[in-house]
């Protein structure tokens, strides 16, 4: 898979791959922590004959743009990469495709974009953002399964990451029981992206800039005094969600309620299948999506 660097408006460089016929729909893939664009493998080689299959190593990530400083990482900046790159590649309207933290932008890419940008998006285990701040104070399982967020942003956890890498914070923070299947050459490729400390630290300030409150296992299962949901609109365009349901970090609860803020939902469940779900099942993905993009 090739990369092209593309320079955005912001300045900011990302290496993305662009593969597919440039006159074919457009779909933009955003990959999660702590992945890349390679995230999508197994989509990008099912769609690319029939579409337009853009995937950057999103900002922090690999070779692309790593600012330093936390304040350079906030959701705004982010989304602002998303539209700033279809400019760049001359993409008027797109499908967006997100998984983990690009799935957490996604949501709102489309929401922003509806009806002028954005015509459809599709969300891999990805939580919308009102549904999981509000489990996070609620939901004891939700609650639990999101404790490594806390040591994500603890500084305390810097050294271990300069000396060791992003690798060794992965193994101290996530106790996840359920084993995943990759293939080694991918695995290798991850472990020498995690063992640069800047990259690690650019990783890590997509979670220390997220305004999402992530409460210690003893506060009350209640939500706070004065707690208000995100200003966000409801969600019109046609939106596929794709969930694995085995999935440690991001359990169903996630789906409760998500008809009330997606108007034109359809919902793909995916039964034995853990959290990296575009690789983890990609036969039943690419099903997925071929029934939804047509």
């Amino acid at each position: 898979m090739e990369l092209t660097r593309v320079t955005l408006a912001s300045g900011i460089e990302l290496d993305v791959l662009d593969s597919g016929p440039r006159d074919a729909p457009a779909l933009i893939f955003l990959h999660g922590f702590p992945e890349n664009h390679r995230t999508w493998r197994h989509q990008i080689a099912h769609l690319s004959d029939r579409f337009r299959c853009i995937a950057p190593d999103q900002r922090g990530y690999c070779g692309s743009s790593r600012p330093e400083g936390v304040e350079n990482y906030t959701t705004d900046k982010l989304i602002g990469d998303v539209f700033q790159l279809a400019d760049a590649l001359d993409v008027g309207q797109f499908t967006v495709i997100g998984h983990d933290w690009g799935g957490a932008l996604a949501w709102v890419v489309a929401m922003l974009g509806q009806g002028t940008r954005v015509r459809r998006a599709v969300i891999l285990n990805a939580p919308h953002p009102v549904i999981f701040p509000r489990l996070l104070w609620t939901d004891p399982v939700q609650r639990a399964a999101s404790q490594y967020m806390r040591a994500f942003r603890d500084p305390a956890n810097d050294a271990l990451v300069r000396q060791h890498g992003l690798g060794a914070l992965l193994l101290k923070a996530i106790r996840w029981n359920r084993a995943t299947a990759m293939e080694q050459e991918e695995r290798a490729a991850l472990l020498r992206d995690w063992a640069d400390p800047d990259a690690a630290f650019a990783m890590l300030n997509w979670y220390r800039a997220s305004s999402v409150n992530v409460p210690p296992m003893d506060a009350p299962l209640a939500l706070p005094d004065g707690y208000s949901d995100a200003p966000l609109p409801p969600l019109t365009i046609p939106t596929l969600v794709i969930w694995a349901m085995d999935d440690e970090a991001l359990p169903p609860c996630n789906l409760e309620g998500l008809e009330k803020l997606v108007t034109n939902l359809t919902l793909e469940p995916v039964t034995d299948c853990g959290h990296f779900v575009p690789w983890e099942a990609p036969d039943k993905v690419n099903a997925a999506l071929d029934r939804f993009l047509g």
